[in-house]
């Protein structure tokens, strides 16, 4: 049996059988997962794209597939790894259980020493969670081209600037919608860090702080992750860019994450009855202390 290093859990407010179709019909999965798929189960299940890691070409293989799982090769930077999607019902829907092997360890992933592999974990966060978005016909997250330099995305989010700024820096905030333990020092020269302070003591630091407005956080090497927020009838629009990076290896892995962290902001100020969708996520050598997943 495969030992996988990543699982993800999701509650998806579709049916099993209506979750299963999204996850083998080639047109749904041109939407919500990647640009390119071909599907011919059980002997065929390929994508690929600019928005796929190590994409340029179709590298999966099926190893097993039934009514509820569907377990595939896939070969990522010339390591063969195995995925799989499992389904259960749920009272709220279908809950989606996403598995890898293979994964590089966390610190390789810091690095930027992890190749294509080192984004999959975020892929599939990012993935996931425009499935639940699909399945809930609500517009999807911009997807990671990781063909591209420009990591630049914008979206609209249905609440007022000031309310979506507020919980973008407020510690407790960020913590239900993101998913993630965080300490914030909301003003220029404060200090940002994901796990919080005692894992990262340093943290990246705002260089721009404008309430409601626009915010940068810097880190120690140079690398910069903005957002400016603009009024839009009534709603809006968020534009994140993130910069200071070598342009030969683009920092996909924590751009994805990001994206992924955007769908669940969308989720948090535009559904009346919020919950995240998230039931379980675990991976290699991340700190206990990052994650604030209620499981």
């Amino acid at each position: 049996m495969t030992e996988f290093d990543l699982r993800l859990s999701a509650v998806v407010p579709a049916p099993l059988k209506v979750t299963y179709e999204a996850l083998t019909d080639p047109a749904a999965l041109r939407t919500w997962l990647t640009e390119h798929a071909d599907v011919d189960l059980p002997g065929r299940y390929e994508f690929w794209g600019r928005t796929t890691p190590d994409g340029a070409e179709p590298r999966q293989r099926v190893l097993h597939v039934d009514e509820r799982t569907i377990r595939f090769a896939w070969t990522v930077d010339g390591v063969e790894t195995t995925t799989q999607f499992e389904l259960a019902e749920d009272e709220d829907g279908t809950l989606v259980t996403l598995s890898q092997s293979d994964l590089p360890s966390f610190e390789e992933v810091l690095s930027d020493t992890a190749g294509a592999r080192g984004a999959l974990q975020t892929f599939w966060t990012l993935a996931i969670a425009n499935l639940a978005d699909f399945l809930a016909g609500r517009a999807l997250t911009p997807k990671c081209d990781f063909t591209s330099a420009e990591l630049h995305a914008s979206v609209v989010i249905d609440a007022a600037p000031e309310k979506v700024f507020d919980s973008m820096v407020q510690p407790e905030q960020f913590r239900q919608w993101s998913g993630a333990n965080v300490d914030i020092e909301p003003y220029v020269g404060g200090r940002f860090a994901m796990g919080g302070f005692e894992l990262d003591p340093g943290g990246a630091k705002f260089v721009e702080f404008e309430p409601g407005r626009k915010a940068s956080v810097r880190f120690a090497d140079g690398f910069t992750s903005s957002w400016e927020l603009d009024e839009s009838d009534g709603k809006t629009r968020l534009t994140l860019v993130q910069s200071g990076f070598d342009p030969a290896n683009p920092p996909y892995p924590g751009w994805a994450g990001w994206l992924a962290g955007v769908a669940a902001l969308r989720r948090y100020h535009e559904l009346p009855r919020w919950r995240s969708i998230w039931r379980q996520m675990e991976a290699p050598g991340v700190p206990e202390d990052m994650m604030a997943i209620d499981q």
